[in-house]
């Protein structure tokens, strides 16, 4: 209690004459301190930040050289509010607050409270950025559709039936099995995912987000063959059999037709279920099999297929791909992505045709009958030649796409500062590493996403996941912050429970029992709940739920355990994921106010006008005693009811309710724990 009656007598008596007290200034993009949401060009907009009452004397709003007085408009307990109104043009205006008082002067952006400012921090309008209503804080659920459930035995690909970078593919039985090669099949297909709705839906899943599905002869998919059909070894081979061979298969008119339709079926059972689906699009490169370059001669005097690029000059298909010689037949001096030649870069400086046939496959599976409601974009930085290029090639998909759909999401796999893309006119969000992955995997585990390295340095280290957590949103308006993919584990890196472990390597020199070793599922939930309770789309890789581990690719890419799900860690997924739907409101668009954080030790509170939770971890064995200092969510006197919480035995919602005096709670927290508390005001 002293520490409270401290912090009390401090607020009571601080005044302009005092240092300005930084730990109460406060403001951000959502609607709490900025209005409208979503700004139109030439919207009058309503900025609002927050001081400690009675502590400062001016505020400043701060853009484009110019600084606008802002206005005391109301005031509570604990605060002083400030606020102005300014009409924004139509371009992106950056902004930041000036803050002064009688003793000093200090700059506030999204680092916070700085004595110096450093501008790449700045607050962003971007007027005209639109995002889709049902992409906002979505739950997501990755399926890699050969690993998840198998449908229908007579899509599967027989062992032997077609070569795969000079291997014979290879259709295992064994589902348990682990995965070495992209030339090995499992048997997954969209029947099996149409069987699984129910459970999706159960767990509370909003969007689907599949792994590429369109025509190709490897597992993964990320090497297209035709982007103008679904895969039949994923969807319908009709009247299959060994000795059918795979041209006759991925060219057969019925079975193109009779896959397209399954997908049809797919999309709007899952509709009816209140599910979304989006695409992965690979267009920065096809594959050598693909139908405009033939490499393989899958498609060579096929029935309405016109001759690849690779056997003659003259294929329409020739200014698709950059050929730097003439040596026609079977030119081989293409440029291939990343210099891979099974993964021809696709050439559209040169060909508008190219560039008008993408477009077209954009649209197309958003129209009817199809209605994908958004796409995942592949490599998306690396498309094209020239940044410029890039830019000009996504302004154009963006117009495409949202001219069929609005609600479509375009969602980019991109590595790095994503602000360049981020402009309103390109993407719309992106896969959250850099604001998420990589940060909570080093706070969490000290493990790389890929568990090449650890940094034990970094592992409880809640002060650099503050910082890295900034640092990474700092490029991201609101509307791209709450429609980012933030994921523990995907297709590209290791399972997040297998980074549990601290184990370094991969399968490859380690093999797949290590994965699954020394396992710490106590520090996994708390990762999940942090996932759960962060601003955007928490994206679940098929299986996380379900206990699947694994070392990066391809020991991520283990099959779904059908009936030998780890069933502790699926209830709790299915529990934690009711919570968040019951607060998603606040969750999904509240403010973000980090709270106590001190080593091995991190909370922080999401609050809007209706509602305030807050979130505790404690990622050591040891137990630990916090003080919340809930003041800060303008919280006085109040009672902190538990919502849930995680353990090393598992988890719980049962009912604790912590007292609230002068804005601060004392917390009891055991070693391996977290807690997600709900604050009622008194």
């Amino acid at each position: 209690m002293e520490k409270i009656n401290a912090m009390k007598t401090k607020f009571e008596n601080i005044s302009t004459k005092d240092e300005i007290f930084k730990p109460a200034l406060f403001s951000d993009e959502t609607i709490n301190f900025r209005k409208p949401l979503e700004v139109k060009a030439f919207d009058q907009v309503e900025f609002i930040f927050r001081t400690l009452k009675n502590n400062v004397t001016e505020v400043f709003l701060c853009c484009e050289n110019k600084k606008h007085p802002m206005k005391l408009f109301k005031n509570d307990d604990y605060f002083d509010y400030y606020q102005c109104f300014m009409e924004v043009g139509k371009e992106s205006l950056d902004y930041y607050f000036l803050i002064e008082n009688s003793f000093e002067a200090c700059f506030y952006n999204k680092e916070g409270a700085v004595k110096e400012r450093n501008p790449d921090y700045d607050f962003t309008v971007i007027p005209d950025f639109y995002v889709p209503k049902w992409a906002r804080g979505a739950l997501m659920y990755q399926i890699f559709v050969d690993r998840f459930y198998d449908g229908c035995a007579n899509n599967n690909v027989h062992t032997g039936e077609y070569e795969y970078l000079n291997h014979k593919v290879i259709k295992y039985d064994d589902w348990g099995k682990s995965p070495k090669t992209p030339w090995e099949f499992f048997g997954g297909d969209l029947q099996g995912v149409i069987e699984k709705l129910d459970y999706l839906k159960e767990l509370g899943v909003e969007a689907i987000y599949f792994n590429p599905i369109f025509v190709s002869p490897s597992n993964h998919k990320y090497d297209t063959a035709d982007y103008n059909h679904i895969d039949p070894h994923i969807a319908v081979v009709n009247n299959n059999s060994k000795n059918k061979s795979y041209s006759d298969i991925v060219t057969d008119e019925k079975n193109l037709k009779d896959s397209d339709a399954l997908f049809e079926k797919l999309v709007k059972t899952a509709h009816e279920k209140g599910i979304r689906v989006i695409l992965d699009g690979v267009f920065n490169h096809c594959g050598s099999f693909n139908c405009w370059l033939d490499k393989e001669g899958i498609y060579y005097k096929k029935k309405g297929f016109e001759e690849g690029a690779y056997f003659s000059k003259d294929s329409p298909y020739v200014d698709y791909f950059d050929f730097s010689s003439e040596n026609w037949p079977c030119n081989e001096d293409y440029e291939g992505w990343w210099g891979h030649k099974t993964l021809p870069k696709l050439n559209y400086e040169k060909s508008k045709k190219l560039f008008k046939s993408i477009m077209e496959v954009g649209k197309k599976w958003l129209k009817k009958p199809y209605n994908i409601d958004g796409w995942r974009l592949d490599v998306a930085a690396d498309l094209g030649h020239s940044e410029e290029f890039n830019h000009h090639f996504w302004n154009s998909f963006r117009k495409e796409v949202k001219s069929v759909n609005n609600e479509a999401l375009i969602l980019a796999e991109h590595y790095g500062d994503a602000k360049k893309w981020l402009n309103g006119k390109e993407w719309d969000s992106v896969m959250n590493y850099d604001a998420f992955m990589e940060p909570v995997s080093w706070f969490f585990t000290g493990m790389e996403k890929h568990s090449d390295r650890d940094a034990m340095e970094l592992l409880g280290n809640a002060g650099f996941f503050v910082d890295a957590m900034k640092a990474g949103m700092k490029s991201f308006s609101i509307m791209s912050l709450m429609t980012a993919m933030n994921e523990l584990s995907n297709h590209d890196h290791s399972r997040f429970l297998t980074r549990t472990n601290k184990i370094v390597g991969r399968v490859e020199n380690l093999g797949p029992k290590k994965a699954e070793e020394n396992l710490d599922k106590a520090i996994f939930m708390e990762a999940v709940v942090l996932q759960a309770t962060w601003i955007g789309c928490p994206t679940i890789y098929y299986g996380d739920e379900a206990g699947v581990c694994g070392f990066t690719d391809p020991d991520d890419r283990r099959t779904y355990p059908w009936g030998k799900e780890d069933k502790l860690l699926l209830a709790f997924h299915k529990r934690l994921f009711k919570i968040r739907k019951e607060h998603k409101n606040v969750i999904a668009q509240g403010s973000t106010i980090f709270l106590n954080i001190r080593e091995n030790v991190l909370s922080y509170g999401r609050f809007d006008n209706e509602e305030k939770i807050v979130v505790l971890f404690n990622v050591s064995e040891e137990a630990k005693t916090i003080e919340l200092p809930l003041w800060k969510m303008g919280v006085k006197k109040a009672r902190a009811k538990q919502l849930f919480f995680t353990t090393e035995e598992g988890f719980d919602d049962s009912l604790v309710v912590y007292d609230v005096e002068n804005g601060m709670a004392r917390i009891d927290l055991c070693g391996k724990v977290s807690k997600i508390l709900k604050i009622e005001d008194l």
